[in-house]
């Protein structure tokens, strides 16, 4: 049986080190030289390199696993299990300090907060290298500004997680100076509402200077796709106004449109033209492919919520068995709502075929009841790294059509305009073989709840609407069979940051 351990990480956030990337893959803009190694010399007129430096913060997402992670495992434990819609799942006593998060117990010491900090500060610190070098390079301001954009895209969506995860977080703007490592400015907390204004003018740099989409290389930051974050950023902030017009701007683009067949968004492979890797509902995703050393898929993200063996056993399992999907979003799918299918595996009594025809025994031989069928990658129909699982090469949708789509639909109900929020809600009902309903908050905040699941949104989500509509995180974990407090909207500040410190970072409230 599989024994799932955490590493302790002893890195304070201000010294993280930049890893050197040893990440490549069969696209293009995955091949690159490891960031450490490019030198302010080889950018300042060579704008290839200068790429190259920024697809090494790019890069920062397939570490994971039980390291420091931004996309793998332990992001998923804070943002799908710690919510209503998973279960820690594997075995009752596999993994403890995911038990303590989905239990709502979690402590400073757990090490999962601290790794998920850690890696987006690393994630940070890349981010804040390139455009330290990027700002004094002297190719074209075109290109230059693009690249500047992109480093602020993924700054802003690195403070976006963070923000959300523990409130107001240490803000570094920029590569400290030696001299400057131990100042108060990157040893204490700015204030949520500075983290929030700090995101806000990443993006609307990205938005001014970043290329449309089919203007750069696929999977890189385009200018809807930080239109697209900044319209979630906004929805977070209550500035509704903005949150419509800037997701308005992705709609009208005509540049996406929903995928047919809700199942085949997250297959490798389009069926038919729908679906597939970077689909027409793709506006910001995680990309992965076959290289020598099977190195360029987030380590471990897929074969730690694959389906587990458990109980007669008898068959080769694919996977840890974690963030299985709850009774309680099962509950929540109306009557004929393709999603359902399409994001749970769900475990028969008598064996359960999956979509490539790989066979799942009875219950009595499997751990868990459901699985997710979002984090599935098929090592016979999809690309299998030669057998290494840790890194299968499955491509994370971060941010799609669908979401704007709801939350378009959210921002017009708060500003009055029903008819584009009917319009909106009802795309994503259509596709899902659904009936139209009148738009309501109650019945864009459904939606979102079964068109996103699994997508690593929903604890994130019912902590913005409780502050919304306060008790309604208290009622959705009631129905989950758990007790929410109000100390349960943020993590705890990791302890190891707060003594790396020297004591000035402060704990939240209730830990």
């Amino acid at each position: 049986m599989k024994k799932i351990y955490q590493k302790h990480s002893k890195l304070l956030f201000i010294c993280a080190a930049v890893v050197a990337s040893t990440f490549s893959a069969c696209k293009n803009y995955l091949e690159v030289a490891p960031q450490g190694q490019i030198t302010q010399d080889q950018i300042a007129n060579d704008p290839t390199q200068a790429k190259n430096l920024v697809t090494g913060i790019y890069n920062v997402f397939y570490i994971g696993g039980f390291d420091p992670d931004i996309t793998s495992l332990q992001f998923v434990v804070l943002s799908d299990i710690a919510s209503d819609d998973a279960d820690k799942g594997s075995s009752p006593t596999d993994y403890g300090d995911a038990l303590q998060v989905d239990n709502l117990t979690t402590s400073a010491t757990n090490g999962i907060v601290n790794n998920v900090w850690t890696g987006h500060y690393q994630g940070i610190a890349r981010a804040n290298q390139a455009l330290d070098k990027l700002n004094a390079a002297q190719f074209d301001a075109a290109t230059k500004n693009a690249l500047i954009g992109e480093a602020r895209f993924l700054r802003a969506y690195f403070y976006f997680n963070l923000v959300r995860l523990y409130g107001g977080v240490p803000l570094l703007d920029k590569v400290p100076l030696p001299a400057e490592a131990n100042d108060d400015k990157y040893q204490t907390r700015a204030t949520a509402d500075d983290i929030y204004k700090f995101i806000i003018t990443d993006l609307d740099f990205a938005v001014g200077n970043l290329p449309d989409k089919g203007a750069t290389d696929v999977g890189r930051a385009t200018k809807t796709a930080a239109q697209a974050l900044e319209a979630k950023v906004y929805l977070y902030m209550k500035n509704y106004q903005k949150a419509y017009d800037l997701s308005n701007a992705v709609i009208t683009s005509g540049k996406y449109s929903l995928v047919q067949d809700y199942s085949l968004i997250w297959r490798q492979k389009a069926v038919n033209g729908d679906g597939g890797n970077n689909n027409n509902e793709s506006i910001f995703e995680i990309q992965a492919g076959i290289n020598k050393s099977c190195s360029a898929g987030i380590n471990l993200y897929t074969v730690s919520q694959g389906p587990r063996a458990g109980g007669k056993f008898g068959w080769s399992d694919l996977g840890f068995g974690f963030n299985n999907p709850s009774l309680s979003l099962v509950n929540e799918y109306e009557a004929n709502d393709v999603r359902k299918a399409g994001t749970i595996i769900t475990i028969q009594p008598n064996g359960t075929r999956l979509f490539d025809g790989f066979r799942i025994p009875g219950r009595d031989s499997v751990e868990n009841d459901r699985y997710s069928y979002k984090a599935y990658h098929s090592r016979s129909a999809e690309d299998n790294c030669g057998g290494n699982t840790d890194r299968l090469p499955k491509q994370v949708r971060i941010l799609r059509y669908a979401d704007v789509l709801l939350i378009n639909a959210e921002a017009a109900i708060q500003i009055g305009n029903v008819g584009a929020a009917s319009t909106s809600l009802n795309l994503v009902r259509t596709r899902a073989k659904l009936a139209s309903v009148a738009p309501s908050l109650t019945a864009v905040w459904h939606e979102r709840r079964v068109e996103m699941a699994e997508e690593h949104d929903r604890f994130f989500d019912i902590v913005r609407q409780d502050a919304v509509q306060p008790g309604r995180a208290a009622a959705a974990f009631t129905a989950h069979g758990k007790t929410w407090s109000s100390k349960n909207a943020l993590f705890p500040i990791p302890q190891t940051q707060i003594d790396l410190s020297g004591g000035r970072l402060k704990q939240n409230p209730g830990y």
